[in-house]
């Protein structure tokens, strides 16, 4: 079996494809009804097997929220292979602390009790969610308040710090200030679905930054084939960046590592086509 591409970030070996979640807990960005679909289709069955076809060729890197099912099903999956799971958490918590006397203390508090959660969890990386981070940004000063405090608190709990955003000034504003991240988490795909800026210009963005990226939604949740989200993302992104991908089934898994495969090594995709009568002339 093929063992997919790696890279290195903040000393740790990482598969350049990373597993996604949303497609495991249910969060379409397309509809409630589709989030009920996601919910009621995945089993904790369904998803480890998806986990062991990502293992089988050597993706051993994922991404999601500090979820304890999520957690549980990784657990499993370990247990089933004998293999390590990178875990990469990227926790949600309360910045404001609310309206009272001692409002920081508060929100100290909550980004305690978050980032505890994850090294309970076993994340190998701790990047603060975009709900976080964007919320710190500052664009008039071009820094990322209270980042730095937030990366002391993950590498004092034993974790790998990076943030993760939706705003690719967060990219450039913890450069140029040289804020403690290893990585940034970085939405990329070729229809700027859910980007705040062009394509063209995320892509530079990407580009110049000086640490990896972890790119995510590259179909656009659903928006892009496979196909075409993938050849953008792949020929696009440096060596050492990465491509977050979301599967909701085992064949699924199996198709997006081919494809990246193919275009990592620069050939023709190869994968089965769908057929239906539309296109009976065309084979």
């Amino acid at each position: 079996m093929d063992i997919f591409p790696r890279t290195t970030v903040g000393g740790v070996s990482l598969s350049r494809l990373i597993i996604g979640s949303n497609w495991f807990l249910g969060y379409s960005h397309t509809s409630a009804a589709k989030d009920r679909f996601i919910k009621g289709f995945q089993s904790r069955d369904n998803l480890v097997e998806i986990l062991k076809v990502f293992l089988s060729y050597g993706v051993d890197t994922v991404m999601g929220p500090p979820n304890p099912a999520f957690i549980e099903t990784l657990d499993e999956a370990e247990q089933q292979t004998g293999r390590r799971l990178i875990r990469i958490l990227t926790p949600g918590f309360n910045i404001w602390g609310g309206e009272t006397e001692g409002s920081s203390i508060l929100a100290d508090r909550a980004a305690s009790e978050a980032l505890d959660i994850c090294q309970k969890m076993g994340a190998t990386f701790c990047l603060p969610h975009q709900m976080v981070t964007d919320a710190l940004i500052d664009k008039r000063a071009k820094v990322i308040r209270d980042m730095d405090v937030y990366s002391r608190m993950i590498r004092e709990r034993g974790m790998i710090p990076g943030l993760s955003t939706h705003m690719p000034e967060a990219v450039t504003y913890a450069d140029g200030t040289g804020a403690d991240v290893e990585t940034y988490i970085q939405i990329y795909n070729a229809i700027g679905f859910l980007m705040t800026v062009e394509a063209d210009w995320c892509m530079r963005v990407i580009q110049r930054a000086k640490k990896p990226v972890m790119t995510i939604k590259p179909f656009a949740a659903g928006r892009l084939l496979p196909p075409v989200g993938l050849a953008f993302v792949w020929n696009t992104i440096r060596d050492q960046d990465m491509v977050t991908v979301g599967t909701t089934t085992p064949d699924e898994a199996r198709e997006v590592i081919e494809l990246s495969m193919d275009y990592l090594d620069r050939r023709a995709p190869t994968i089965e086509l769908q057929k239906t009568r539309s296109k009976k002339g065309l084979e």
